[in-house]
């Protein structure tokens, strides 16, 4: 039996991964959805991801919100696209549904299947040649479609990362401070629950999860994560 599954991802705790899950389950009701915060664009070291791969199955589905949820790396994601065809797996993006497989599929089955004998050779090889330089096109302007999806999220990546960079420049440059002073330690309602929740369930404490499924259930980013648990260690030593 065939197996839908539902990917959302999240870069840093701050952003909502219900909106994802939302919108798979609302196109995808029985989709088994699958959580993961990952600050990064490439698939390997993605924990949840890569048990995903392992356990996909022939004839399943993977949907996601958008292709840049599977990789914001472009080379990365054409190959794991390409693979993921090759093993009868069903991708769907429901942000960019021109890539789906099941419409690379149809490219390919739309390709003109006849060969030419009219007894003329010259003819022939004409129109066959023809005709096999058609169906490359066709290939090819499929494949340029998905890589060109993947390719813009990678760039909408970048340009956000350029961005903030720039304006974290500008501020210094004018003078302003950027975050804590260093060594500041600032106390809020939301870190002592955090930390709450880390000292309960994180394996260097209480518990037995790991980093990133405590950073997802703290609501915190992976930064402040990492604060939250050098603070509390220092205060057990």
């Amino acid at each position: 039996m065939s197996t839908i599954y539902g990917y959302c991802r999240i870069s840093t705790a701050k952003q909502s991964i219900e909106r994802q899950e939302r919108n798979i389950l609302a196109e995808y009701p029985t989709a088994r959805i699958i959580k993961e915060v990952f600050t990064g664009t490439k698939v390997e070291g993605r924990k949840d991801f890569d048990k995903l791969l392992k356990i996909i199955k022939p004839d399943d589905t993977i949907v996601f919100d958008s292709c840049s949820r599977m990789s914001r790396n472009e080379v990365e994601a054409m190959d794991l696209y390409e693979k993921l065809f090759n093993d009868n797996v069903t991708l769907v993006f429901l942000k960019e549904p021109h890539i789906d497989t099941e419409v690379y599929r149809t490219a390919l089955q739309n390709q003109i299947n006849i060969k030419l004998e009219t007894g003329n050779i010259a003819t022939d090889d004409l129109m066959n040649t023809i005709i096999s330089a058609l169906n490359k096109y066709t290939i090819d302007l499929a494949k340029e479609q998905i890589r060109i999806a993947f390719a813009q999220a990678e760039k909408e990546v970048k340009d956000l990362h350029k961005r903030t960079s720039e304006g974290l420049t500008t501020a210094k440059l004018n003078g302003k401070q950027v975050g804590l002073i260093k060594g500041t330690k600032l106390t809020t309602k939301k870190s002592i629950e955090a930390k709450e929740i880390i000292l309960k369930h994180s394996k260097d404490f209480n518990g037995n999860l790991e980093d990133t499924e405590v950073m997802l259930l703290a609501k915190c980013s992976r930064n402040s994560f990492y604060k939250y648990k050098r603070e509390l260690k220092e205060i057990s030593e």
